[in-house]
């Protein structure tokens, strides 16, 4: 079993990108610079949000963080976003959701301009990836793909199982898989209505687990060999952290871990990843590689 090191493949990508940003600037190129709008004080948004913030520094690029409380209205984060698409300074930004009850998500995620959605979540963004063409892609897919390219694990043909239809993870990685530049697996989707979930699974080379449960793929679950990615993030209390409570992932690691050929560890596996795809998109959008 060998463990995807997410955290390395970060900082080993996050230095490429950094000499890269020194070369431009070096040229007389401009500095890429992230904005992320924070709306209220959920805590996972406001750790996700400062790992961002720390890693435009790692890459060399300018950030901009905009908070506002959550009773923020509608009409008020729509003239934010309305003024970071019309920044010619600001090259992407995201707005870190989720957003409070009375926001409606699509709404704002539709009003950013495609040209700086740096998260991939504007339909232009995901046409444009479902039928493979250049666009900014979901973070957390491009960084699984990302992960599974470094390591050198082989898709082509596999049987993939994807735990999952979120349109943040789930779908936008059924997708990727499929690609014939990218994937180029044969893909099932299983999700909360599905009878044969554990068979599908046990019959998968490679299982992509994003379904929010803690520890819901076990060990008869997994053929012997299979490749496991798990993007489980759920805070469970636990009294011997000094924080209260520990991340824990989709995958129950201690049992699973010894029949895989590869699996992510939670924390440490695809979050580092996450955060690291942003930035090769904001790279992307401050060098203008998808839209002009």
């Amino acid at each position: 079993m060998q463990l995807i090191d997410g955290k390395a493949t970060a900082a080993a990508i996050k230095a490429e990108i950094a000499e890269e940003v020194k070369e431009i600037v070096a040229q007389g190129g401009k500095q890429p610079h992230l904005a992320a709008v924070l709306v209220g004080h959920d805590g996972g948004s406001e750790t996700y949000v400062k790992n961002k913030v720390l890693a435009c520094e790692a890459c060399g690029f300018k950030s901009t963080l905009i908070r506002f409380e959550d009773d923020i209205t509608e009409a008020e984060l729509l003239a934010c976003v309305d003024k970071l698409n019309k920044d010619e300074d600001v090259d992407g930004f995201i707005v870190q959701l989720p957003l409070p009850k009375h926001i409606d998500e699509q709404k704002i995620i539709e009003a950013i301009d495609y040209r700086k959605d740096v998260d991939g979540f504007h339909p232009i963004n995901v046409g444009r990836m479902a039928i493979g063409l250049p666009c900014f892609i979901s973070a957390t897919p491009l960084g699984i793909i990302t992960l599974l390219k470094r390591y050198g694990i082989e898709t082509s043909g596999k049987k993939c199982v994807i735990l999952g239809r979120s349109n943040i993870v789930g779908k936008p990685m059924a997708q990727l898989m499929m690609q014939k530049q990218y994937g180029d697996a044969t893909v099932t989707v299983c999700h909360s209505r599905s009878k044969t979930l554990k068979e599908e699974c046990r019959a998968a080379d490679i299982i992509i687990a994003a379904i929010g449960q803690p520890d819901f793929v076990t060990a008869d679950m997994v053929k012997d060999g299979a490749v496991i990615v798990d993007v489980g993030t759920t805070r469970v209390p636990d009294a011997t952290r000094k924080s209260g409570f520990r991340l824990n992932g989709d995958v129950k690691f201690d049992e699973v871990a010894p029949k895989c050929s590869y699996i992510t560890p939670v924390p440490g596996g695809v979050g580092p990843m996450t955060i690291c795809s942003l930035m090769k998109n904001t790279l992307a959008a401050g060098k203008h590689e998808y839209y002009v």
